[in-house]
């Protein structure tokens, strides 16, 4: 485990400094964002039970995340960290908080927080701090921590002196991961991004939806979800980095350019053959067939990409001849001759439901499914199997519902622990606990509008 220089002589595992006795004994008041004293005892016993449960076998047990993000590609991939074990420390602006809580309807059953808000949210502890005044706080929780992950337009965090030179000084360990539209340099580095600008502006727009079509937008923030993974394997490049030369350093990771790296083969095509990309729909520009066919109850996708998958194909829907037309016979000659040969098995599959072409396929040695509606999704047998859904406890709603972490290790957890946290829900237990601050210092602080 890297430690930075700056924390080296910090106990990352002590205890907390707070005591469920120790909440029960305060005043109802003791802080504003709790509605009752039961929110905040529950609030620490929730707590208490991770910390006590926590394995020590996760990959990023005792490693300490700050994080200033909002909205989406910022807050999944310092989930993706958390998930791995890191103590997330989300930092949010008092009163409203991340933008994503007001992202709704629909919203969580007796709250102000939007569902929205607990995709990319769980495993953290939340915290209130206003940044314009209070700098200080976060400097403090800069030296107790080993990563932070920003998405501010650039020049915003430098006016509070939070950005990357300011805070280096106090943590030469500090391993700052700024997530931005444009990046650091470049014409464009002022502007704010989101998704959808990004996905427009680096083509994935431009080429998505029906061939006859206007373009269209990815049903999810696909351009956020790529830059939140690109992101995360920075930090942990870094965090590897840090092991052997014991400083930090800063990354920039941003939205547009994720988004033309991952063209991919359409940039390849560009960039080397000189061929202008266009919209195909679910069909794929180099291979034949590839792609979904309408059945009598919704469509069926069918990947054949190979000779010996297209032959496959055609004898298990019992055309054997279509395989061996000279017209066929190469993955070449099926594109060049892409419109003849999907017109026959356009009329083929509209002749079955898509239940009945499972059956029939289902030794198929090419990959194929349903396109599923999303209450499909989450009733399919193999979904259910893996157990990829979790249900786990919430302060004010009972319980959540998250699509737990998709990957598996043998030897290590990488799991959900905690529900996306109410907004402030964490911030004196933090502020004790990391920073040992005192119960008077906490309340100046209060007092004077700096946290929640």
């Amino acid at each position: 485990m890297a430690t930075s220089p700056s924390s080296a002589n910090m106990d990352r595992s002590a205890p907390s400094t707070i005591t469920t006795t120790e909440v029960i004994a305060r005043p109802a008041n003791a802080t504003e964002d709790y509605k009752n004293h039961e929110m905040m005892i529950l609030t620490v016993r929730i707590w208490r039970n991770w910390r006590r449960n926590f394995s020590t076998e996760a990959p990023l047990s005792g490693i300490r995340v700050l994080d200033l993000t909002r909205i989406v590609a910022g807050p999944y991939c310092t989930m993706i960290l958390a998930d791995l074990g890191a103590d997330v420390i989300k930092v949010e602006k008092p009163g409203t908080g991340d933008e994503s809580r007001l992202w709704g309807p629909p919203f969580l059953e007796n709250s102000g927080d939007s569902v929205y808000f607990m995709a990319a949210n769980r495993n953290k502890r939340s915290v209130c701090i206003d940044l314009k005044q209070g700098r200080s706080v976060v400097e403090d929780l800069t030296r107790k921590c080993d990563i932070l992950v920003e998405n501010y337009v650039p020049g915003k965090l430098k006016a509070f002196g939070l950005d990357y030179n300011s805070l280096r000084q106090i943590n030469r360990g500090l391993i700052y991961c700024s997530i931005t539209g444009y990046g650091g340099r470049g014409p464009y580095v002022n502007r704010p991004g989101y998704d959808v600008i990004a996905a427009s502006m680096g083509g994935l727009i431009h080429i998505t939806g029906a061939e006859d079509g206007a373009p269209a937008k990815v049903g999810v923030a696909m351009t956020d979800i790529a830059t939140r993974l690109y992101a995360h394997g920075a930090i942990l490049a870094a965090l590897l980095s840090r092991q052997k030369t014991g400083k930090g350093q800063k990354i920039d990771v941003d939205l547009l350019s994720t988004q033309v790296s991952c063209l991919i083969n359409v940039a390849s095509n560009y960039l080397n053959a000189g061929l202008e990309a266009k919209r195909w729909g679910t069909a794929h520009s180099s291979i034949v067939p590839y792609q979904a066919f309408k059945t009598t109850s919704g469509y069926l996708t069918i990947g054949a990409g190979s000779d010996a998958h297209f032959k496959s194909l055609c004898d298990l829907l019992e055309i054997p001849e279509i395989a061996e037309n000279p017209k066929f016979l190469t993955n070449k000659l099926r594109v060049r001759n892409r419109k003849e040969l999907i017109d026959v098995l356009e009329g083929i599959f509209a002749g079955k439901s898509t239940a009945e072409w499972m059956e029939q396929l289902r030794n198929a040695p090419f990959p194929l499914a349903p396109i599923n509606s999303i209450q499909e999704v989450f009733e399919d047998e193999h979904v259910k199997a893996i157990g990829l859904v979790k249900r786990v406890p919430h302060p004010v709603a009972g319980s959540v519902r998250v699509v737990g972490p998709p990957v598996v290790y043998s030897d290590a957890e990488n799991s959900v622990r905690t529900a996306p946290p109410t907004l402030g829900q964490h911030t004196d237990i933090i502020l004790q606990e990391v920073l040992g601050y005192s119960e008077e210092t906490i309340k100046d602080l209060r007092e004077k509008n700096i946290i929640q």
